[in-house]
């Protein structure tokens, strides 16, 4: 058998592209994207998912191998993969995000710990949060429909074509005014309750000024905080069902999938 130079060049177009856009998400992504999954076995599952998906794919349109269009599209699709991974990790940040502003608050700053899955010091509250959101987001399969929408944006946004502008990084952006400001929502309950405790304290301190504050308030903030934080797990399935519906809204309207 005999193959041409035209016909490798189409062959590797038509499977590169898309695992240029496929291992780029998975480089990114929630759990997968995580420092304890190893490079290795990412670029793995982002060949075999090439394999998969390339025949399910409409047959991309033909461009010249070594040019500077080419290159160009090459950057393209990694920015694509990156930029629906990259959202992903957004959403999960909401929770972390509700967990630091929570244990400030409540005095549990100072018990930090190392994220293994970002190489960052979070504390042991986000860290609950981001286990349990992890499980759940796994448990429903929230990984396979992230694959499934960046298969779809094949049709949508086809690779070979230019289709990055200045909306697109727009939108993006708007995704962080969202997180702080859905973060603040969740957190702010315990934000409230906490502020009419530390008034209390403030009034008590007026009233008997020989009464140690630090020594009664540190211990009281801190286990009326645990107790609201237990009492609103009871709508934490509500919560992540809207942060990851909306992030679901998001990806469909930036990769314009109808």
């Amino acid at each position: 058998m005999q193959f041409s130079e035209a016909e490798i060049a189409a062959f590797i177009q038509q499977y590169f592209l898309p695992f240029a856009r496929i291992s780029a998400m998975f480089m990114v992504m929630p759990v997968l994207g995580s420092r304890t999954v190893s490079p290795r076995v990412r670029l793995v599952l982002a060949f075999f998912v090439t394999l998969i998906a390339v025949p399910l794919m409409p047959k991309l349109a033909h461009m010249d191998s070594l040019s500077l269009a080419s290159f160009l599209i090459v950057i393209q699709e990694v920015i694509v993969g990156l930029v629906v991974g990259f959202s992903f990790q957004v959403v999960f940040q909401v929770f972390i995000l509700t967990g630091q502003i929570m244990a400030m608050k409540m005095g549990l700053g100072f018990a930090s710990m190392n994220d293994p899955t970002n190489g960052v010091q979070t504390t042991a509250l986000s860290q609950f949060f981001l286990m349990l959101v992890t499980l759940m987001f796994v448990s429903v399969d929230g990984h396979m429909v992230l694959i499934k929408l960046l298969l779809e944006s094949f049709v949508s946004l086809p690779p070979g074509t230019w289709f990055l502008n200045a909306s697109f990084f727009q939108s993006l952006s708007s995704l962080a005014s969202w997180m702080f400001s859905a973060a603040l929502i969740f957190s702010l309950p315990v934000l409230t309750s906490l502020l009419i405790v530390n008034i209390a304290f403030g009034v008590m301190s007026r009233a008997a000024p020989q009464l140690n504050i630090f020594a009664v308030g540190f211990p009281f903030t801190l286990v009326v905080g645990l107790m609201l934080v237990w009492f609103g797990l009871t709508n934490f399935v509500s919560a992540f069902e809207d942060v990851m519906a909306y992030g679901l809204f998001f990806l469909e309207d930036l990769l314009r999938i109808n």
